[in-house]
């Protein structure tokens, strides 16, 4: 059951255009959204989720018109948002209880069954009676997640679902990601390199509205083939210096020194070593580039 969004553009009253003719296609698995803040990802997220119409294009969920079809959508559709509100005296068992009829699960044994199914799987069983107010940013993020599942969905979507949480949280977090099954559509909508790089075969990266790559992640790395070179600098004048001479990559505090991370056909000498190429190299990459011929255009 693909996901094909073909020239998806939205602008806001505002004139801001968050979304600039986008051509995508996903399948099953875990797909990686990445982008920096602002860069037209939840527009694209709220917009799949039939939340809101788009200025023109298209998009469908094998034979479903995602925008035509928004009710159809929706029953095989699991969605966390980037902000996910819950009444907080509510319990997470009656809340999920609750969230389950909504989903048309109304047959009593069915949803009992499906809730504590769900609150196991999320690790949420012996926090199941206490209020959500008393829950912890993870422990939301992990119900956000059980009730998104609900009703068994052919399509889950998850914005920046890590943001804000300590690591040991967001590793619990990404485990349960991982363990969804492979037979449905997961798309994992972040600004957090690091996040797609553990769960993702697939990915795309954009910014402006605009898609600047998709592929596998092995694939994207291929592309840069021993062409990253790094070095630690101490001297700020040095770093200046490199900034006007080299494409930079990125630039780290490591150990109180600069770690330079520079793109080059051929070694740049001043004493850079060639290293392995991450996925940081990509995204950071691809921004760069983006960014200059934007300054071009």
């Amino acid at each position: 059951m693909p996901l094909t969004i073909t020239g998806l553009s939205k602008t806001y009253s505002n004139g801001v255009q968050a979304l600039k003719d986008l051509n995508l296609t996903i399948g099953n698995n875990m797909f990686g959204l990445l982008g920096p803040n602002g860069a037209g990802k939840s527009t694209l997220m709220r917009t799949i989720a039939t939340l809101q119409e788009p200025d023109s294009g298209e998009i469908w969920l094998d034979n479903i018109n995602v925008v035509k079809q928004k009710e159809t959508v929706r029953r095989l559709l699991g969605y966390l948002p980037q902000e996910f509100g819950v009444y907080p005296k509510i319990s997470g068992l009656d809340m999920l209880s609750h969230l389950a009829v909504m989903k048309g699960v109304t047959n009593a044994g069915e949803r009992k069954a499906m809730v504590e199914a769900l609150l196991n799987q999320t690790n949420l069983w012996d926090a199941r009676k206490k209020a959500l107010s008393t829950y912890s940013g993870g422990m939301k993020q992990r119900f956000g997640i059980a009730q998104a599942l609900l009703a068994n969905p052919k399509l889950i979507i998850v914005d920046e679902p890590t943001a804000g949480l300590d690591p040991a949280e967001r590793h619990r977090f990404l485990n349960l990601l991982s363990s969804i099954g492979r037979d449905v559509i997961v798309i994992l909508s972040t600004h957090i390199v690091e996040d797609v790089r553990e769960l993702c075969n697939r990915m795309a990266i954009i910014s402006n509205g605009e898609l600047l790559l998709e592929g596998a992640p092995a694939e994207a790395l291929e592309t840069l083939g021993s062409r990253i070179w790094s070095k630690l600098v101490t001297d700020e004048s040095e770093l200046t210096t490199l900034e006007a001479q080299l494409q930079i990559v990125s630039v780290q505090l490591l150990g109180g020194a600069h770690e330079v991370r520079v793109y080059s056909e051929t070694d740049p000498g001043s004493g850079f070593r060639p290293v392995d190429a991450n996925l940081e190299d990509v995204y950071f990459l691809n921004m760069e580039r983006h960014t200059a011929s934007q300054k071009v255009n």
